[in-house]
This record gives structure tokens, sequence and C-alpha cells, in this order.
């Protein structure tokens, strides 16, 4: 019953970590632009949220509605005022951009809100459990874990079956034959970042919920969705899904191997694949 106890955690571990890699999977996989301040981003959004629900007094939802939005905001302007200027098929330009916004970013975040640690009131939610087959499942992330699979689902059929995702696809391909054809490409791309970090708007308010976040947190989100979209396989918004599924089970056996082993475990499985398959679970070699 433990390692069923485990699988079922780490299953829900991993929905959190979709949520991570799903805008890393959009920006890395298609657009070929390493973001950095992806874990950043998602830290500050969390703060920013929990500062909204502090001064007017919001729930999870209300904040949820607020932020997504404003996520989207950020990042259309950071794609049309930073990553415009440095998106190629080099991705190291984009890497140094993103490095050191990442470090400005944290630098912003501790002279705003210090080096303490805070978490957003759940009215409840956070403590919530529902009991299935003896084993207790925490209701909030059941919740992570759908919102996690409705954002893929929403993710993917916008890739494949909107102009948008065609003209996003095409871009990728090759940006001057795009171009030819009438499409902007910086345009699509700024839509993408968008999206992307509209996403994270999403994994900001649940992070807040189910722990404490600090500004130096960002680095090990980060690390999380790299992970998961490397396991899963770059370009594919499901095989990212699936290494986030992959990188929340392995997590959770580890840690009921030792509780020590947890963190570690996830990352031996990131080396395996990248030893045994570099193209990942479900990428084309």
């Amino acid at each position: 019953m433990q390692w069923l106890d485990a699988l079922v955690q780490g299953i829900l571990l991993g929905g959190m970590y979709a949520q991570y890699a799903l805008g890393m999977a959009l920006m890395f996989g298609v657009m070929r632009i390493v973001n950095i301040s992806h874990g950043d981003l998602v830290i500050l959004l969390s703060l920013i949220g929990i500062s909204l629900a502090g001064a007017y007094g919001l729930g999870p939802l209300p904040v949820l509605v607020a932020l997504v939005p404003l996520a989207v905001a950020m990042g259309w302007v950071l794609q049309k005022l930073v990553l415009n200027r440095v998106v190629g098929n080099d991705p190291l330009p984009s890497l140094i951009a993103t490095f050191g916004l990442s470090i400005a970013l944290q630098n912003l975040m501790l002279q705003i809100w210090s080096a303490n640690s805070r978490s957003l009131p759940g009215e409840g939610l956070e403590s919530r459990s529902i009991e299935i087959g003896g084993i207790y499942i925490g209701l909030l992330p059941v919740i992570v874990l759908a919102v996690a699979t409705g954002l893929t689902f929403g993710l993917d059929r916008l890739l494949k079956r909107t102009r948008f995702g065609r003209a996003l696809r095409a871009a990728s391909a090759d940006v001057e034959a795009a171009a030819m054809t009438g499409i902007d490409p910086k345009a699509v791309y700024a839509l993408a970042t968008a999206t992307a970090v509209g996403i994270l708007g999403f994994a900001a308010v649940f992070q807040a919920l189910r722990s404490t976040v600090a500004p130096a947190d960002g680095p090990a989100q980060l690390i999380y969705a790299f992970e998961a979209v490397i396991i899963g396989g770059m370009g594919s918004v499901w095989g990212a899904f699936a290494g986030s599924m992959v990188l929340g089970i392995s997590q959770a056996i580890g840690f009921r191997i030792d509780p020590g082993f947890g963190v570690l475990a996830g990352h031996v499985v990131f080396l395996l694949v990248l030893a045994t398959r570099p193209q990942g679970l479900f990428g084309r070699a």
C-alpha cells in the first residue's frame, strides 16, 4: 500500500511540475529560447499574488483571476523588449539575456519583499483531503493535477488546431520562409511567450498555496521545469506533461526509500534518460 500511495502522490506532484514545464516546453522546444528566468518569474508572480491577497483580502480564485492576465502581459513585454532582440538559431544570446534578467529579478524581489518566506492563504483548501481505498489524497494537489491536464490539452490544441499554432510552428521551422508567407515571427513569438508566462500564473498561485515561497526559490523551479522537458522530449507538450509525471513519481518513490533521497532520485532519473535517450522519452532522434 505504501508504494501505491507513493505512486499516487508522485502523480499529484507531477501535476505541479507540469505547470512549470509547459511554458518551458513552449519556449525551449518550439522557439529555441533558453529562459533562465523561468523559475524567477514563477516566484515573482507568487509574491505579487500574496501581496494582492494581503492588501485586498482576496481568496485564491480572485488572485488567480488577477494574476494570469498580469502574467500574460509580462510575457508579452518580456518578448517584445528583450527576447525578440536575441532570438535566433543560436540559443546562447537568449541564455545570457535571461540569466541577467534572473539576477535582476532576484535582487528586485529581495528589495521589495526581503528574504522572508511567505505563503498564500488558501481558506483551508491546502489542508483538505479525501480518502480513497485507505489512501488520503489532498484536495489541492488533485485540483493542481486537473488544471495541469486541462492546460496541457488546451496548449496542445492551440498549437495543432489554430492559425496561431501553425504560424508558430512555421516560424520555428524556418523564420525566413514563414516571413515570406506573411507571418510576422516577432509578433507570433510575443504571443507565444505571453502564453508561456500566462501558464506560469497558474503555477505561481498553486505554488504559493502548497508551500512557502522566497525570492531565492526561482532556480529550483527552473531545474524541475528543465528536467521535465528533457525527460519528456523537447517540442512535445504532452511529452513535457509525461516528463513531469516521471519526475514526480521518481521523487515520491525516493522519499519513501529515504527522506533525503527524494529530490536526488529525480535528478538520477533525469541523468539516466539524458544518457540513454537524449531526445527524451517522446522526442524524435
